[in-house]
């Protein structure tokens, strides 16, 4: 039996990094992306190598087409074909709205958001063409609800939850199943700007009284890429019970 292809943007560190790993301890061919950490990138690689599995790892930004077909067609050249695409990348900005400058709503905008719509589309035609794919987008609990201060990273998240939904009902007839793993308060680097007092606030807060991990969004994450071709257009919360 060959050998299932994923690829997982965002994949230097953190959720991402997780997602990977998890993909290459079940035997897949591992593709990784980021736009700026390439020493991470490279240790992500060396990790999932470690497992016997070829990873393709590609440094460039999924917010840019033309950088998003360069690594399609490498893919195409490695491994053929793409079964599992995992949308991970994102960036956030902290900050009240009417301080946000111009260029970094574009910046959040086009790292979060127009990065899934570039390579969903270009995932696409050979997912219907085999009948065969899983686009899976990593969303947050802020894209249900909403959190001042992060209003672009809400916008952008609520964004991939729409076009997830949407999505699915377009390719459920070619078997392509689309979900998203809606996030809580995952204990990453992303949170490390939280000081002492509000991480305590914040665990309160959550039902299970604790953060999650990187490793449980993975573990969704693989369960949703690799079976039930039923579960489509599904906005799955992860969050300990917080919401």
């Amino acid at each position: 039996m060959s050998r299932k292809t994923v690829l997982v943007t965002g994949a230097s560190r953190g959720i991402g990094k997780a997602i990977a790993v998890k993909f290459a301890k079940k035997n897949y061919n591992v593709v990784i992306n980021c736009v700026r950490s390439q020493e991470r990138l490279m240790q992500t690689k060396k990790e999932i190598e470690s497992y016997q599995v070829p990873c393709l790892a590609f440094m460039g930004d999924m917010g840019d087409m033309s950088q998003c077909e360069a690594l399609f067609k490498q893919i195409k050249k490695q491994f053929s074909a793409l079964d599992v695409l995992v949308n991970n990348a994102g960036i956030s900005y902290i900050g009240l709205l009417q301080d946000m400058k111009t260029e970094d709503w574009d910046r959040i905008i086009r790292t979060n958001l127009t990065s899934v719509f570039n390579l969903s589309k270009l995932a696409i035609p050979d997912m219907v063409a085999r009948k065969y794919g899983k686009i899976i987008n990593i969303s947050s609990v802020w894209g249900n609800v909403g959190a001042a201060c992060e209003v672009a990273y809400s916008a952008t998240k609520g964004g991939i939850n729409a076009f997830t939904k949407a999505l699915a009902k377009e390719l459920a007839p070619s078997n392509i199943q689309v979900n998203a793993v809606a996030c809580g308060a995952i204990d990453t680097e992303m949170n490390q700007f939280l000081e002492e007092e509000e991480l305590i606030a914040l665990v309160e807060e959550i039902p299970t009284g604790r953060l999650g991990k990187a490793e449980e969004v993975a573990d969704l994450v693989y369960h949703l890429g690799y079976k039930n071709s039923y579960l489509t257009g599904q906005v799955i919360g992860l969050d300990g019970g917080w919401f």
